[in-house]
């Protein structure tokens, strides 16, 4: 008796792309998936008139090796004038952590990371204090401590970049770092820092948001999680959210209710950048959420 024929397990696949926007992308791409014998499980997509680009998300199983749709891949982007990006759908990505003495969204990160599949691997925690040392242990991360002064600057950069190289880390979180990153920094790691500041930008940037707003009279605060460029506080803007307040609410009181918003916006940044649903257009983003 002849045994049961075998069947190779799919892999799950996750496909970005950005392009300039014409007729047939869409067409071009699931045709190409198809061939390779893939069933599409998601899809997204999304023309930018202001910018003439095109950007699609596709999540698809395919028996074919990964390398596979990759190299049929290459000869598509290079007609369509296309950036892409293929991963595996859940890979947690390998991250590394800034943080300075604030504890609220490295804690928060790190919960979801257990409780929720946050899908990254968090190979080291960076401060430039020791505060949250014991917090870091307590998750298992590695800790690092790395002061940063003005004469020190240059060279706690370079120990900063040596520990992502050495890692292979894809994506740097500054989770309440209170450090301005250099013009170097930021364009060698562009695209894969994302910082949390505590407004709702493009208002009150800089230091001291929640003092500024007080003194403003806002009735509305917030948080931006953006994408970390040599501007301060200018990235593109992935996630935001805001909280109500009122004349009664000393600068305090809209710290404690920030951070929650701050917990929340950065999560929500981190998963969608990790799960591959957010593209750059310009200073902008596209977010398929």
């Amino acid at each position: 008796m002849s045994a049961a024929p075998t069947h190779a397990v799919p892999t799950h696949l996750v496909l970005s792309l950005s392009c300039p926007d014409r007729p047939g992308i869409v067409s071009a791409v699931a045709g190409l998936l198809a061939e390779l014998g893939g069933n599409i499980t998601e899809s997204q997509q999304f023309g930018d008139p202001s910018t003439g680009l095109f950007f699609m998300r596709v999540q698809v199983e395919v028996t074919a090796a990964p390398e596979a749709l990759e190299a049929a891949l290459r000869p598509l982007a290079e007609s369509f004038s296309m950036r892409y990006h293929l991963d595996v759908v859940g890979r947690p990505l390998r991250t590394l952590v800034l943080v300075s003495t604030a504890a609220h969204c490295l804690n928060d990160l790190a919960f979801r990371q257990r409780s929720e599949r946050l899908p990254i691997d968090v190979v080291g925690v960076v401060s430039n204090h020791t505060v949250l040392a014991p917090m870091a242990e307590f998750y298992g991360y590695d800790f690092q401590h790395i002061p940063v002064t003005k004469a020190t600057k240059a060279d706690a950069e370079a120990q900063l970049l040596a520990l992502v190289r050495e890692r292979d880390v894809e994506l740097v979180v500054l989770a309440r770092y209170m450090q301005i990153l250099s013009d170097d920094l930021c364009r060698e790691l562009a695209g894969n820092v994302i910082n949390i500041h505590h407004s709702f930008l493009p208002s009150f940037k800089g230091a001291r948001p929640y003092a500024q707003a007080h003194d403003r009279g806002v009735k509305l605060i917030g948080a931006t999680a953006h994408y970390v460029t040599a501007d301060l506080d200018e990235g593109p803007i992935i996630e935001q959210d805001v909280e109500r307040v009122d004349h009664g609410d000393d600068v305090a009181e809209m710290v404690a209710l920030g951070e929650d918003v701050e917990r929340r916006v950065l999560a929500r940044a981190v998963r969608w950048h990790a799960e591959h649903r957010v593209l750059l257009d310009g200073t902008r983003t596209v977010v398929f959420r």
